[in-house]
């Protein structure tokens, strides 16, 4: 699983790279462009990172909400540089990929509460595959808007 993590975060690096006017162009006012796409990944291996350290310090933690709409308008990520964003998401994988590759057999049971979109606890083999189904799933929501 940690390969494809940092597989998935090259191709969104790759294509913040492409200088386009429509990194930044939401197509619909509730529909996120794809730089502020690539922004709420960056910030989801982020907090699925530290989501998983919880988990192997403490028994069922609790995972608080990201606040990903507030997040967006918090953090300006209509406004930050593509080039960095691509950069800090290959560093964001990365540190979720080490911490995945560390995790021994016991390890991928552990448990947490993850929020969305009811409370339930997970295991941190679910918290992977989630992460990776929402890498796949904006790096496609990503290509369709660029590449019309």
């Amino acid at each position: 699983m940690a390969p494809l993590a940092r597989e998935h975060a090259v191709e969104y690096a790759d294509l913040l790279l492409t200088d386009s006017p429509k990194l930044r162009r939401r197509p619909r006012a509730e529909v996120w462009s794809p730089l502020e796409y690539a922004c709420h990944m960056r910030d989801v291996l982020l907090l699925q990172r530290e989501r998983a350290l919880a988990a192997r310090r403490m028994t069922t933690p609790e995972a608080t909400p990201m606040g990903r709409d507030e997040r967006a308008e918090h953090d300006g990520y209509a406004d930050q540089r593509p080039s960095d964003v691509g950069r800090q998401i290959r560093d964001a994988a990365q540190l979720f990929a080490n911490v995945l590759e560390r995790l021994s057999g016991d390890d991928w049971e552990r448990t947490l509460i993850f929020p969305y979109p009811e409370p339930q606890e997970q295991s941190l083999r679910w918290l992977a595959l989630h992460t990776l189904h929402e890498l796949r799933h904006h790096l496609l929501d990503m290509h369709r808007q660029l590449d019309t």
